[in-house]
């Protein structure tokens, strides 16, 4: 017979303040790459529906997929959601590039320093580029 293992409670979230830089770099980065990926097909879904001209709204001179993007980007709620994609991109990018470079072995002694300099890099671009996404006409 097989022994069992006693994993403890599954209902034991304590264990997060346990986690190290290196295990929050690794959830930070499944989880960017997952809102990436949905991202995507939700970028594809939206735009594949706007592809493609409206018999009404060719004779006025405009196209479906014009009226779908100038609809999208005069609501502040998407211009909040771009700045959070910048922010999920960025960091994912940033800590890619940090990945590859432990992986050809530099900067192995200071991975936590390298993460952590790549939150603040996110963190700082995002910031900056607030104005850019948040200005403009909004409805």
């Amino acid at each position: 017979m097989s022994q069992s293992y006693n994993r403890g409670t599954v209902e034991d979230f304590g264990r997060w303040r346990e986690f190290t830089a290196g295990m929050w770099a690794w959830i930070f980065h499944k989880f960017t790459g997952w809102v990436l990926v949905g991202y995507l097909f939700t970028h594809i879904a939206v735009l594949s529906t706007s592809v493609g001209v409206d018999p009404a709204s060719a004779q006025a001179g405009s196209d479906l997929y014009t009226s779908t993007l100038s609809g999208l980007e005069s609501l502040l709620i998407v211009r909040f959601l771009e700045v959070g994609l910048l922010a999920v991109a960025v960091f994912h990018i940033l800590n890619g590039i940090r990945l590859l470079m432990v992986d050809l072995g530099v900067g192995l002694e200071s991975q936590d320093k390298s993460f952590y300099a790549s939150l603040l890099l996110t963190g700082a671009i995002v910031v900056a580029s607030v104005p850019t996404f948040l200005g403009g006409k909004l409805v």
